[in-house]
């Protein structure tokens, strides 16, 4: 099957870029550029999950109030999972519909099952599936389990203490300052990593046909 992508996903975050340049102040787009950058600057790619690394029988949560375990995600060959960082997040309610439209067609004729996955609780975090009628599964990784196997999550730096009303721990439902990068793992049988790409900028996402070429190589 082959499809013609018009509209990118780098395209749809230049878009979402270019409104925020209209609407932010100087100091609001010089701060989210600074957080972005802090955890490029971070990412060290030895340190996490590397092809052939096994995880633990973990399950997650899907918003419907099911269970997916990694096993059985797996029992017919590799499975995608993306990892995203909450419903309310502007730049995975851009990536995940444009997963649907232009990734999730690719993988379904293939029989190859796709997750969404946030720390976000099931309660909260339908609502990102409802809004977009995304095809594929939303899941829970309850208490970042499966993100901090990995190697992907992280806390922020200022993380002030009592934590403000509204912190994000508060908006998202997790009690915790702990989120995901986003991520797109492949996972194989016996929950055998077989690669992992991270996106520490979270306006920098790999493209449907970047993850349909490595899933071929």
């Amino acid at each position: 099957m082959t499809r013609v992508l018009t509209d990118s996903l780098k395209a749809r975050y230049d878009a979402l870029q270019a409104q925020r340049e209209q609407e932010w102040s100087p100091a609001q787009l010089a701060g989210n550029a600074r957080q972005r950058q802090t955890l490029v600057d971070r990412l060290d790619p030895a340190a996490v999950a590397q092809p052939g690394d096994r995880l633990a029988p973990l399950t997650l949560d899907t918003v419907e109030g099911g269970a997916l375990t990694l096993d059985a995600l797996t029992a017919n060959g590799t499975a995608v999972l993306i990892f995203f960082r909450f419903a309310g997040c502007p730049a995975c309610n851009i990536a995940l519909p444009y997963y649907a439209e232009t990734l999730w067609p690719e993988l379904r004729e293939r029989g190859i099952p796709l997750v969404a996955v946030s720390p976000q609780p099931p309660t909260l975090l339908g609502e990102i599936k409802l809004r977009h009628s995304l095809p594929f599964e939303v899941a829970t990784d309850r208490d970042n389990a499966l993100a901090r196997a990995l190697g992907i999550s992280f806390e922020p730096d200022d993380r002030p203490s009592p934590p403000p009303a509204g912190w994000i721990g508060e908006a998202i439902g997790t009690n915790s300052w702990e989120l995901p990068q986003p991520a797109v793992l492949a996972i194989g049988p016996g929950r055998t990593v077989q690669w992992l790409q991270v996106s520490p900028d979270w306006l920098d996402r790999p493209e449907a046909e970047e993850i349909l070429a490595r899933l071929d190589s």
